[in-house]
């Protein structure tokens, strides 16, 4: 009897867990959401948190309200939803850089992209371009190889910063192609676009949209995309991949999360309702017009996707023997 009453027990406990989930699930949101983005406003992370929280708030009938934590390379308010409370009123819009490429970076990371979150959806991504001057004799992907390795140590490529997606994916190119490009640094995009453009340095990788407008006034030449497949703002542009280089691929992507233990029921409901707003063509068209290329899928798939890209730029990281500044 006294078996059969502590079986009794724990069912009705598991019952109650079970109903008391299912309750929270049904219930939820029922106060708004706070959507922690660790980058400062502007750029193409705040163009799809505007319109996540946009369509967030009119799928829930409930306000999912944007939260800039910006400081420290995006570990400030990524640590910071790492430590919230676990009940889906706290999530995490992410880049690739605060969880595929910082956690390489310098001193132990304050969180552990794989342990301290829950995965939600994957959100989508955006290629570089690979640019020169106009003025440079080079007009391919393998005119730039070629130069390089014909003239070890003459050419260059500027970057947004140590440490950056635009920096690591010249690292990239550079151990892919097997040749010597010299690295200059800028504290942002603008003036690495600027320089790049004056023929102060060779090439960049960059946003498509950072260095559009130059590259339609004639004063920087395209040479490739970074993404496996053509861009449908650029569809004649090649890619790196296709252009000698087997396999290359650099995607800034987002993902959003919640905390670690976030109730399985909620994730599944932010996940339904995300895979609906990134399946939407007028979204995507959208989208396509920032270069931007809305993803989907299940939390695992979000989680397949960091654990590949995590790899990848760990081992530049440590190829390239990169420190953070």
């Amino acid at each position: 009897m006294a078996i059969q009453r502590s079986i009794l027990k724990a069912a009705g406990c598991a019952f109650a867990l079970a109903f008391s989930a299912a309750a929270t699930a049904q219930g939820y949101p029922n106060k708004p959401v706070h959507v922690v983005t660790p980058f400062p406003p502007g750029g193409a992370a705040d163009v799809v948190l505007r319109l996540v929280t946009q369509r967030l708030t009119e799928a829930f009938k409930t306000p999912f309200v944007v939260d800039n934590k910006a400081g420290a390379g995006g570990a400030i308010g990524t640590e910071y939803v790492a430590r919230a409370a676990p009940d889906g009123y706290t999530l995490l819009l992410t880049s690739s850089s605060t969880m595929s490429i910082n956690p390489h970076l310098g001193p132990k990371s304050p969180y552990d992209p794989f342990t301290d979150f829950t995965p939600v959806v994957f959100i989508g991504y955006s290629p570089n371009v690979l640019v020169v001057t106009a003025s440079a004799p080079i007009k391919s992907v393998s005119d730039l190889i070629a130069a390089a390795k014909s003239s070890p140590g003459k050419y260059n490529f500027g970057s947004n910063g140590i440490g950056t997606l635009s920096h690591l994916t010249g690292e990239l190119f550079k151990q892919s192609a097997g040749i010597n490009l010299l690295h200059v640094p800028y504290k942002g995009a603008a003036p690495a676009v600027a320089d790049t453009a004056g023929g102060q340095v060779t090439a960049l990788f960059a946003a498509y949209a950072s260095v559009n407008s130059m590259m339609k006034s004639g004063r920087l030449r395209a040479l490739g995309v970074t993404s496996t497949n053509p861009i449908d703002l650029a569809p004649d542009l090649p890619t790196l991949a296709g252009s000698g280089l087997p396999g290359f691929e650099s995607n800034q992507w987002w993902g959003l999360y919640g905390p670690q233990g976030m109730p399985a029921d909620i994730t599944a409901r932010l996940n339904a309702e995300m895979n609906k707003i990134l399946a939407s063509p007028e979204n995507r068209a959208r989208f396509g017009e920032e270069a931007i290329v809305l993803g989907g899928g299940s939390p695992a798939d979000l989680t397949a996707y960091l654990r590949a890209d995590y790899d990848k730029w760990g081992k530049v990281i440590r190829d390239g023997n990169i420190k953070a500044e």
